[in-house]
């Protein structure tokens, strides 16, 4: 359990310690099986009844004493909220409860119902969490208990597919390994069911009902997540499949975030990896913050005119968008080709024989540094290749010429190669990265493509290579939105592992996942006029025009401030009010004015509403200690 322990004391650190704790309430509530599920109380007061927010974990309860979600920390009294939070039955002080196989989903439902029977409540339920946190908002919400009234799940959808356990067809060994290191236990089932067969069928439909889900949910992602994909297409289908009147209702966040869980790589974080995005800090929290204000305390803020279907941030150009659709409309395919230079190239190849080759060993497979892990040694996010995946002798690396234009990427990136091999059977693994001016070679999303599997992934499907056979396959990179800007390079990294992100192939043909010899394959790339492999990106070819109208709106500058410091309009105003995460009006001015000063505010986030000639506008401030 060692990696849970790491979970648990980065998490501990990343707030504050030396804050007084908050003292719940404790108490067992009992469920419909007669057992009883252990949960934290928070209650501003006793005298006003108020919505709830539930939270149900199986991470222990326990820490939420130093951390309540939304911003409100250990600031409880003046939470317009009670917050629940519950330990899974079978985890921590719900221990006890546990069954051999239930549906989280009823304890959900049960634990609601005791809540709203409570003198504190005032009826209206809503759920916020995290990964399993967030699945199980799916798992209560199937059930539409009538005072659920909504639910913020982060980095989740509720599907258990065979693709997010075996990326085309590579057992996810870091994933599965930390998932077991949780307390899931899911490596024993997942070995025995190495191909997709009718266990897997039986699952996934199982595990999905977005026609279930009746009331509006507000969904937040991030590009370095592993569970990116999954969410945004879970979010059509509850947008597509939910009753009339709600699924106009649900919203997507989709932020420069990783899964989080450890250190200061969290959803909503400056830091994420080697990397800051301070523009996306804290945009979690405050749209969650005012989705909860619509809904529970019935706001007068315009929730679902203010905010896009898919809000998302492009990075690299460190901005939010808006779009109705995914992928955003006007995208166009703009195609890298290798060649035998190692570059990446607009023009196709035009050599008639071309390769380059990789020799991969098992026993010493490329090593993960990044990307989307759920371990703190590996790091999370965004790292630099260079000094260690680029540095070895086992990959092929093609690179762009210096861009002296932005090329704005959104949606899906696609590598095509064309392949062969003297082994049975082998992998090749890509990475998608940006090279800075200052050579660090950033990673963006990676994957990785068995060759066994390339005509599906039953037992029936299984073929094997046969050697000098060229063999075309498509690697498809999860979804991301990064501007290379100007100055930068595009980058693509070819090995044919990633260990232990991914399985490393035994290269033999034989069973996977089980002890035995190991084969080191010569494996070649090609790039030539016949087998023209590529990396293929969508590109938003935004007008100048287009660029100078946007960078027209308005703005304050700078936006992570301390008390004393001065805040600028770049335009002049006719009235501002300053707003704090709870919704409360902390000052207003009603003069026309180009800036103004901090003073006497609390550290945290805040809203400017500002009024100007051209309409109003929601900005964003920090303010820091």
């Amino acid at each position: 359990m060692k990696h849970l322990f790491l979970t648990f004391i980065a998490f501990f650190m990343a707030v504050n310690l030396f804050s007084q704790p908050l003292m719940p309430q404790s108490v067992m509530v009992e469920m419909r099986d007669t057992k009883e599920i252990a949960v934290d109380i928070y209650l501003p007061d006793t005298e006003n009844p108020r919505p709830t927010i539930l939270i149900q974990t199986p991470y222990n309860k326990f820490w939420y004493r130093y951390n309540l979600p939304i911003g409100v920390m250990t600031d409880l009294e003046n939470s317009p909220y009670n917050f629940v939070v519950a330990d899974w039955r079978g985890f921590y002080a719900s221990a006890s409860a546990a069954v051999a196989s239930y549906d989280r989903g009823l304890d959900g439902y049960d634990l609601i119902d005791w809540i709203v029977e409570q003198d504190w409540s005032d009826g209206q339920v809503g759920t916020w969490g995290a990964s399993a946190l967030g699945k199980i908002q799916f798992q209560t919400a199937r059930h539409q208990h009538p005072n659920h009234v909504c639910a913020v799940p982060l980095v989740a959808s509720p599907e258990f597919l065979y693709q997010s356990y075996y990326a085309n067809g590579v057992y996810r060994t870091e994933y599965v390994e930390q998932l077991d290191n949780l307390g899931y236990g899911l490596s024993t089932i997942l070995l025995a069911n190495p191909h997709y067969n009718a266990t897997w069928q039986f699952i996934e439909d199982q595990n999905y009902y977005p026609g279930e889900i009746q009331i509006p949910c507000l969904m937040i992602g991030g590009w370095y997540d592993h569970a990116t994909d999954e969410m945004l297409k879970y979010f059509e289908a509850i947008c597509t499949e939910s009753p009339i009147g709600v699924a106009e209702q649900h919203r997507i966040l989709m932020g420069p975030w990783a899964h989080g869980g450890f250190g200061s790589t969290q959803v909503g974080t400056q830091m994420q990896g080697e990397l800051e995005f301070p523009e996306a800090e804290g945009w979690s929290d405050a749209k969650a913050s005012d989705f909860f204000q619509f809904y529970l305390l019935g706001a007068d803020i315009d929730w679902l005119g203010q905010n896009p279907k898919y809000h998302y941030f492009q990075m690299g150009d460190m901005e939010w968008k808006g779009t109705m659709v995914w992928p955003p409309e006007g995208l166009t395919s703009k195609k890298y080709y290798l060649n035998d230079s190692q570059n990446l190239t607009e023009s196709l190849p035009v050599s008639g024989d071309s390769h380059s080759t990789i020799v991969y060993d098992p026993r010493d497979p490329s090593p993960t540094v990044g990307s989307c892990t759920l371990t703190e040694e590996l790091g999370q996010g965004p790292y630099d290749q260079s000094p260690v995946v680029e540095s070895r002798d086992d990959i092929l690396i093609f690179t762009s010429e210096v861009l002296t234009e932005p090329v704005k990427h959104c949606g899906m990136p696609k590598v095509k190669l064309f392949v062969s091999s003297d082994a049975l059977d082998t992998d090749f693994a890509v990475r998608l990265c940006d090279v800075y001016p200052d050579e660090r070679s950033m990673i963006l999303r990676d994957n990785i493509f068995r060759m066994r599997f390339r005509d599906g992934f039953t037992i029936n499907d299984t073929a094997f290579m046969d050697e000098g056979v060229i063999y075309e396959i498509e690697i498809e990179l999860a979804n991301t939105c990064h501007t290379f800007l100007p100055g930068h390079r595009i980058r693509l990294d070819v090995t044919s592992s990633n260990y232990p992100r991914f399985n490393n192939n035994m290269n033999d043909g034989g069973d996977m996942y089980v002890a035995g010899d190991t084969i080191i394959a010569t494996n070649q790339i090609f790039h030539e006029i016949s087998h023209a492999s590529f990396l293929e990106l969508q590109v938003d070819n935004t007008t100048n025009t287009e660029i100078k109208e946007k960078e027209m709106q308005l703005y304050i500058f700078p936006n992570v401030v301390s008390n004393g410091s001065v805040v600028y309009f770049n335009d002049e105003v006719q009235s501002y009010k300053i707003i704090d995460i709870n919704g409360r009006i902390i000052f207003e001015e009603n003069n026309i004015c180009k800036s103004f000063r901090i003073d006497n505010l609390y550290p945290g986030l805040y809203f400017v509403k500002v009024l100007s000639k051209s309409g109003g506008s929601d900005l964003k401030l920090i303010v820091t200690d």
